[in-house]
């Protein structure tokens, strides 16, 4: 049989695996601890920290996605990076990472870089002559995040990997935005994936976790190790609940990003809507390299607001269908002021290199019937305009 799509790798691991009962899906295994078959024989499973039948089916369906080797599936997407982290660098090693990245990793390697753990080189990557110069100072571990939050810019992973390999830097790429759906970035000559699989992945936003994918068996054994040891790896309800929420990940994608496009298309005519980020956009720096290596454009954007901060404010209290909340990639609608949300931890210094303004909001479009939710921007628009 020919390699399967993602959509029947999504909904078909475990299904059928239950040997006792038979039942179509998994059940959930909630034992923390398993018996030894005899004195000196260790099964797969023997403690629930190291290993679990429901965390293992949701990383073989997370590795197989990506085209990968191996997984360790963790209990948040910051525990992932944390997890990538702790096993590869030591106190003299230098880690590159995006200067506009997520506010949570950014805070996590610049504490952790601060205590002497190891180094930091925070670098505008969408500047090939910032980020060589970067790679010649010979880190150990590269990261991208392509789109990133919350600007959604992009980078050239396959010309950054051919790079990084002749200085002898693993690169991982922080997918958490597309999804293997959209981007594979393995096949493009990463070494890691990494996800908060709380977002796209899970997609119901009713549960917290991570993945860091492999490309070598070798890798995943090392990560798997460390996992075990600093207590990282999730929980068998988690998987569960996770690998229940992937089954639907290729029809949920495709409904994401239909109903951003005809947003896009409104936000373009609306006079309090400034400058889009969007890869899908002609005039978006990243365009042609998107369309290179992503197989969709993706369904988060971001857009400044061309009125006051106190317009801001009312139009975003105007909202009835885009909470104000962070995180994203759930079946509902959000919309967020990075800012003052889910960049806060930057520092003002930091927010202004990596260009995060104060008139930057952030929108992750859900599930809900894109007509409606055109309307309820509209009729924010209005009362903006007409009370302000």
């Amino acid at each position: 049989m020919s390699a399967r799509k993602p959509a029947t790798i999504a909904v078909r691991t475990g299904i059928e695996s239950d040997t006792q009962h038979h039942a179509v899906v998994p059940p959930i295994y909630l034992s923390t601890n398993y018996g030894f078959p005899a004195f000196g024989e260790v099964p797969k499973y023997d403690y629930t920290r190291s290993g679990n039948p429901n965390r293992g089916l949701l990383e073989t369906a997370l590795f197989e996605l990506e085209s990968g080797k191996g997984a360790v599936v963790t209990n948040c997407g910051t525990s992932a990076l944390n997890l990538w982290v702790s096993a590869f660098l030591g106190p003299n090693d230098l880690i590159v990472a995006p200067h506009d990245c997520y506010g949570g990793t950014y805070r996590l390697f610049n504490t952790r870089s601060q205590k002497g753990d190891f180094k930091v080189l925070f670098v505008d990557q969408s500047d090939s002559q910032a980020l060589a110069d970067a790679i010649a100072l010979k880190p150990k571990l590269i990261l991208l995040e392509t789109p990133s939050n919350p600007l959604v810019r992009v980078v050239d992973i396959a010309e950054v990997c051919q790079q990084a390999k002749q200085v002898g830097a693993l690169v991982a790429v922080d997918n958490t935005f597309l999804t293997p759906v959209f981007q594979k970035p393995l096949e493009l000559g990463a070494d890691f994936v990494i996800h908060s699989t709380t977002k796209y992945i899970n997609g119901h936003s009713d549960v917290i976790g991570g993945v860091v994918i492999t490309k070598t068996e070798e890798h995943a054994e090392e990560l798997a190790w460390w996992g075990n040891c600093i207590g990282a790896t999730g929980t068998p309800f988690d998987s569960y609940m996770t690998l229940r929420g992937i089954r639907t990940l290729g029809a949920r994608m495709k409904v994401h990003e239909e109903s951003s496009a005809q947003i896009l298309k409104f936000l373009q005519q609306q006079e309090l809507v400034g400058t889009i980020y969007h890869p899908s956009l002609p005039e978006h720096p990243g365009h042609e390299i998107a369309k290179k290596q992503q197989s969709g454009f993706g369904s988060m954007l971001s857009f400044e607001f061309a009125g006051s901060f106190e317009q801001l404010k009312f139009f975003v209290g105007k909202l009835e269908l885009f909470s104000l909340a962070e995180s994203l990639g759930g079946v509902e609608s959000l919309i967020c002021h990075p800012a003052s949300m889910t960049h806060r931890a930057m520092g003002e210094e930091a927010l202004a290199e990596a260009g995060v303004t104060h008139q930057l909001l952030r929108l992750s479009v859900g599930l809900e019937d894109a007509d409606d939710l055109i309307a309820d921007l509209e009729q924010a628009f209005a009362q903006t305009k007409e009370a302000c």
